[in-house]
């Protein structure tokens, strides 16, 4: 597994390389955490990653040498020494390779860190922007293979929570249940902290579980995922407590359909933009799109949200590898909220979804 993940790793800096070329940098510092970690394999919680034409280092400290040397075979670990040393340390190393022009994550530094540098520096600092994360959206077989598992996961253990749920159960003990239950089946840890949203509280599409009970006549909202070594499932999935209304069923279908008419979209070279659009349209048809708040979904790794997005105006083109969500959802306050997530991936041949669970109107 480890030779795996290194290999993965050095095929990556190649590519990163590759894309430098065009940045007009001789070397790329990454300080974002999970660029980090795709581009070495460590995982730890310090360290700044040099990559120039025939090195890649990291800078990191006495906590980490060991396990960066374990997780980063093929990358040279560097000991910078006290935190405040960092720059000093990184400015020797820009020099020993020859760097005139060091390209940084803009996004993932600080103006205070990028003060201290620019003065650090021998060369010329120059600002990148989403480098790392372009090549991240495209994933490997082994990427989709952890998401895939993660997904099974999530699915493995809503199908059980399912036959926990009962009117009376709090948004804190389902979602603590649901955590549990993920973490039992094989999840390292929950993706995210999860989202148990029940009746008016629904229309909170990042609503925080309390301590409120389910009610008979309550929709509820529950968007939970796992991660398997360190990357994400994410999905969605709303029921009602007792038997559901007209009204209730209604628009749950209607949510339904604006998912499906999006996943129809789906295939290389379409447009998150068009995904998008495809859901809206079917929810502004059945009288919702002003309900209809957010993006339909975004891309998910190493990070729950990254690229892509499908959002309204979004140019850029799907490509196999690529696996992002599909969350169309409608949001009433007073009322509650509905939505149904799944994970897309895209394929030549068009798309999978990871996801499994049932979609239908579940009534508890």
């Amino acid at each position: 597994m480890a030779t795996n993940v290194a290999l993965a790793a050095a095929e990556r800096r190649r590519r990163l390389r590759a894309a430098m070329a065009g940045l007009g940098v001789d070397a790329l510092l990454v300080t974002e955490g999970d660029n980090r970690r795709y581009l070495s394999g460590f995982t730890g919680s310090s360290g700044w990653l040099l990559i120039a034409a025939g090195q890649c280092l990291l800078l990191t400290d006495f906590r980490y040498l060991t396990q960066g040397a374990e997780e980063a075979p093929g990358v040279e670990v560097v000991n910078h020494g006290r935190e405040h040393e960092l720059p000093r340390c990184l400015a020797e190393r820009v020099a020993a390779l020859g760097v005139k022009r060091l390209g940084f994550e803009s996004h993932a530094l600080s103006h205070r860190v990028h003060g201290i540098l620019d003065k650090a520096m021998p060369g010329t600092l120059v600002p990148v922007e989403n480098v790392v994360e372009g090549l991240r959206q495209v994933k490997d077989a082994g990427e989709v293979a952890l998401m895939r598992r993660a997904a099974e996961i999530a699915d493995k253990a809503w199908r059980q929570m399912c036959r926990r749920l009962k009117a009376g159960m709090t948004e804190r003990d389902a979602a603590i249940e649901l955590e549990f239950i993920m973490r039992r089946e094989g999840a390292e840890a929950a993706a995210f902290e999860l989202i148990v949203a029940t009746g008016p509280r629904g229309a909170l599409p990042h609503a925080r579980p309390t301590v409120r009970p389910f009610k008979r006549g309550d929709l509820v909202v529950f968007d939970f995922g796992a991660r398997v070594d360190g990357y994400n499932s994410d999905t969605t999935r709303t029921v009602v407590i007792g038997e559901p209304t007209a009204e209730q069923r209604a628009m749950y279908q209607a949510v339904l359909d604006a998912q499906a008419a999006a996943l129809e979209l789906i295939r290389a070279g379409a447009s998150g933009g068009d995904v998008d659009a495809a859901a809206r349209q079917s929810l502004t048809q059945a009288g919702l799109g002003e309900k209809f708040g957010h993006g339909l979904g975004h891309g998910i790794g190493l990070a729950v949200h990254e690229m892509p997005y499908m959002k309204p105006g979004e140019q850029l083109l799907l490509e196999p590898g690529m696996v992002f969500t599909v969350e169309p959802g409608v949001y009433v306050p007073g009322w509650g909220g509905i939505r149904v997530e799944d994970m897309a991936h895209v394929t030549e041949a068009g798309y999978e979804l990871l996801t499994s669970s049932p979609r239908e109107l579940l009534a508890i």
